[in-house]
């Protein structure tokens, strides 16, 4: 009985831990900005929001983006789909970035905060 409790025990413990893993995420943003058009969210994009696009974080999610070149840091909201390149991990609008201190692409890290 206790092998089957601690098996138990140390199993929702993974998965804690692993869940809390898969929040965090390192790589390379880049910019995206279209005014006007539509996210796949069904929102109207805007260039001077502070959103962005991620592949998988759902739609409303709220997403600490830090710049490791320099350390600054904002929280985007997640209101579109991508990138779509390789070594990606999010696209940011010209204003997050501005935010953030880079132009073109920046090496990041990606901590999320809220659904």
């Amino acid at each position: 009985m206790a092998i089957r409790w601690f098996a138990a025990l140390c199993g929702t413990l993974f998965l804690v831990a692993g869940a809390q893993v898969a929040q965090a995420q390192s790589g390379v943003a880049s910019i995206y900005g279209y005014d006007g058009g539509r996210t796949a969210s069904g929102e109207r994009a805007s260039a001077k929001a502070l959103t962005a696009a991620h592949r998988s974080f759902p739609f409303g999610s709220h997403v600490r983006v830090t710049n490791k070149r320099n350390g600054k840091s904002v929280v985007v909201r997640i209101n579109d789909r991508g990138p779509f390149v390789k070594g990606r991990v999010i696209d940011v609008t010209p204003a997050a970035a501005h935010a953030l201190g880079f132009s073109g692409l920046a090496p990041v890290e990606l901590a999320r905060v809220s659904d």
